[in-house]
């Protein structure tokens, strides 16, 4: 794994959490504390994460320094599908329809390669996991504000919390602000800086530079449904030999629409190059006429 946190996956937990309670009454007395909200918060994400079996489609915009992709994206119980309509914002080549459509296919045809997919989304989910349990614990919080239905909580570094990873690392290190949705207790948007440096091997294997950010933003997409909407990273710094390490990312997605129960990764495979998700989602498909 990178020494920089991948967080766009923070939210994308598939692990049920036994100490956690299921959701029930959502709202939290006046009186309660900052930590007891952020715990009451992680608990319901957990919680919905493990039992929520919705399936969707969408646009989803990536942008990198190596990458520049607008896709269309179908879910399916045995994996997502994905199709590059623009590239750089431009129509994609040939060269790169064509490697997409192999990519497609055998998404579809090889049980082997969902296979490695899975073991590495699985342990994502499990890093992923980590993580968000980390934040009643890693943390000193403070309720800002509390209007219009939101609460804005901002955190800074626990003197007392022991990281115990190289990624917990870099999220101990981090100051910032969580909105939470009050009615449902669901996060809205997580924001965090990097206050100082941090080294790795006293900084002979490597270090992450001060100022990094990343933010997260969460959207109701339908009534009790929540979905990331947009993912913002960018920690910088350098690894052994001087190579550049970080994540300098920006993702938006939108258009969601839900996927029928009946909808497998054949019949993913027909819609999307059909343009019937193209279609639903009102977008153009280049290579559909």
């Amino acid at each position: 794994m990178k020494a920089s946190v991948r967080l766009r996956r923070v939210l994308r937990i598939c692990l049920p959490v036994a100490i956690l309670l299921p959701f029930a009454a959502p709202r939290v007395m006046f009186g309660q504390s900052a930590e007891a909200i952020v715990r009451k918060v992680v608990g319901n994400e957990l919680w919905y994460s493990d039992h929520d079996h919705s399936r969707w489609m969408y646009e989803d915009d990536y942008k990198s320094p190596t990458k520049d992709l607008v896709k269309l994206i179908i879910q399916t119980p045995d994996g997502n599908l994905s199709e590059i309509i623009r590239s750089y914002g431009h129509t994609p080549s040939a060269q790169v329809h064509q490697a997409d459509l192999t990519r497609i296919r055998k998404t579809v045809n090889s049980p082997s390669f969902r296979a490695q997919q899975r073991q590495n989304e699985r342990h994502d989910d499990q890093q992923a996991t980590n993580l968000l349990k980390m934040l009643p614990d890693a943390f000193i919080w403070r309720i800002d504000s509390r209007e219009n239905g939101k609460i804005r909580l901002s955190y800074h570094p626990n003197p007392n919390f022991s990281p115990p990873s190289m990624a917990s690392r870099v999220l101990a290190s981090m100051s910032g602000t969580m909105v939470v949705n009050e009615r449902q207790m669901r996060l809205e948007d997580l924001f965090g800086r990097l206050d100082k440096p941090v080294e790795f091997g006293w900084g002979l294997f490597g270090h992450l530079n001060a100022g990094g950010t990343f933010q997260v933003i969460r959207s109701e997409i339908a009534p009790n449904e929540w979905q990331i909407t947009e993912t913002h990273v960018h920690i910088s710094g350098h690894a052994l030999f001087f190579k550049d390490i970080g994540d300098q990312e920006d993702e938006v997605t939108r258009d969601y629409h839900p996927v029928p129960a009946d909808v497998d990764l054949e019949k993913a495979q027909q819609m999307l190059l059909s343009g019937e998700v193209a279609r639903i989602l009102g977008v153009s498909d280049p290579f559909v006429h």
